[in-house]
């Protein structure tokens, strides 16, 4: 019994790898909607869609910090998840 336990168990956290790999840091140039609200603590989809929304009309942002720019989106909800936002180099405004 105890084979099959760790037979199933393996094959339960195996299945749970291919989502492991998707969390961690999010490009908040490039990331949709659904994307941002599943990757950002207190970011629904809502919020999420005035990211992009925001993204869309003023370009890309430059840091994390500029999400506080975004209406419903303050300091507080930057700081807790600033280990987790991501501004590549090439997603950036071109200056």
């Amino acid at each position: 019994m105890s084979r099959i336990k760790n037979l199933f168990l393996g094959l339960a956290f195996a299945g749970l790898l291919p989502l492991a790999a998707l969390a961690g840091p999010v490009d908040i140039n490039t990331a949709d909607a659904e994307t941002l609200s599943a990757e950002l603590k207190g970011v629904g989809l809502s919020k999420a869609k005035a990211i992009v929304e925001y993204r869309e009309a003023n370009g890309p942002f430059d840091s994390a910090t500029d999400l506080a720019e975004v209406k419903g989106i303050g300091a507080r909800t930057v700081e807790i998840n600033k280990d987790n936002i991501l501004v590549k180099p090439e997603s950036k405004k071109p200056h």
